[in-house]
């Protein structure tokens, strides 16, 4: 039931059908004045027809709110969850669940700089969405007021949308009177396709749906050889230029949708009880995540990179989940960037028809020691023979199981 009590709400403002229905529906089921915002994370689209839309449907000049966030978003969020090697299931490199925590807490800040009384956002009352908006806004604002619409209307299908669009003169692009054949979320992260022609799992998805990559079929019969350099765990340069965050995604986007990288077919586990198939596209990410472990391999100590691999499906779920906000994501967080101190140097790769080849790795804080490993005899002391004491001492455990098992007849 609406609360006619809310006087300005703050609104996650794409300038596509869903939420200029919300919009609409906001000021007429609430009584109340929308402030929108749209946020560009390198999705891909022009902003300025959101600004058109929302002027059209009655915002005010001054509360429209639209922010270049690429930056930051990398910077602030992609990267750091780089630096833990986060893969969500073992696989999914959380393009999606990364970007809502930042969009939500812009709603926050917008929120209390015009003295809002709520935010509202479009997720349905199926997804992670809802999850990951809402415990973002009420760790910062913990008694804000949140209007989730898919939880409240009763406009329970397409025609009943378009019905309502079509009575409050609501601009109906021609794509959009039919069924969607998919839904798409994008970012400079990652493009992710989920619903209606991917619903089947058994079912392989159309080559329509792609829109990040070409094929690795038709990407190019010869390999492209690129260097990443490094510093404090995070990409800073690609073949030796320089590049801000955003910029070196970017450039890794275009190099990866070359070579046909970066496409995941997946059915995972939502937060809220159900399974998904889902298609992702990460061209960039996928070559990062490759680079990232590459220069991990031989900077950080076998404790370290061990304990990171121990913690890392923690630290993923909690960003799957929406907890970016969290104590325990923050704490991961400061162990997670303690061990990325020497993670510094440059890796090398081949791309090639959707694969990313590590080809050789660099590092002036390398722990990996030539004359400790060579077949040759090595100018640092190692003594074969000490090995025969080591092996000893970790087999006693195993030899006084082995002798109880002889004992008793097993």
């Amino acid at each position: 039931m609406a609360d006619k009590r809310v006087n300005k709400v703050v609104l996650a403002y794409s300038g596509g059908l869903d939420t200029s229905i919300i919009l609409k529906w906001l000021q007429t089921t609430y009584n109340c004045e929308v402030v929108t915002f749209t946020a560009d994370l390198g999705q891909g689209e022009e902003l300025e027809p959101a600004r058109q839309k929302a002027l059209l449907l009655g915002i005010k000049p001054e509360n429209i709110h639209i922010e270049d966030l690429r930056e930051e978003f990398v910077r602030d969020y992609v990267f750091p969850m780089f630096r833990a090697n986060a893969a969500y299931e073992g696989v999914y490199l959380l393009g999606t669940s990364i970007a809502r925590p930042l969009i939500a807490q812009k709603l926050i800040e917008i929120a209390e700089r015009v003295g809002a009384d709520a935010i509202s956002h479009g997720a349905t009352g199926k997804g992670n969405d809802q999850v990951r908006f809402e415990l973002t806004a009420y760790a910062l604002k913990p008694d804000v007021h949140v209007i989730a619409p898919w939880r409240e209307w009763d406009l329970r299908s397409r025609e009943q949308l378009i019905a309502f669009a079509e009575q409050h003169q609501i601009p109906i692009a021609k794509d959009k009177r039919g069924e969607a054949p998919f839904s798409v979320d994008a970012n400079l992260l990652h493009a992710s396709s989920e619903g209606k022609v991917l619903e089947d799992p058994a079912q392989e998805v159309p080559d329509y749906v792609y829109s990040r990559t070409i094929s690795p079929e038709e990407a190019p019969d010869k390999p492209t050889v690129i260097s990443i350099d490094f510093a404090k765990g995070d990409a800073v340069a690609i073949d030796g230029v320089q590049l801000s965050p955003a910029t070196l995604l970017a450039k890794l986007n275009e190099l990866g949708r070359d070579n046909g990288i970066g496409r995941l077919d997946l059915v995972e586990n939502r937060f809220v009880g159900m399974k998904s198939r889902g298609m992702y596209e990460t061209p960039g990410g996928t070559i990062l995540a490759v680079a990232h472990r590459a220069i991990e391999s031989i900077t950080l100590d076998r404790g370290a990179a061990h304990l990171k691999d121990q913690l890392m499906p923690q630290y993923a779920e909690l960003i799957y989940n929406g907890f970016w906000f969290s104590p325990e994501r923050e704490m991961l967080q400061a162990l997670i960037d303690k061990s990325q101190e020497f993670v510094a140097g440059q890796v090398r790769l081949k791309l090639y028809k959707g694969g990313v080849h590590v080809i050789g790795r660099s590092s002036p804080y390398s722990l990996y020691d030539q004359d400790l490993v060579t077949f040759e005899e090595g100018a640092v002391a190692y003594d074969h023979r000490d090995a025969a004491g080591f092996i000893k001492l970790n087999a006693l455990r195993l030899r006084t199981l082995g002798q109880r098992k002889k004992k008793l007849g097993l």
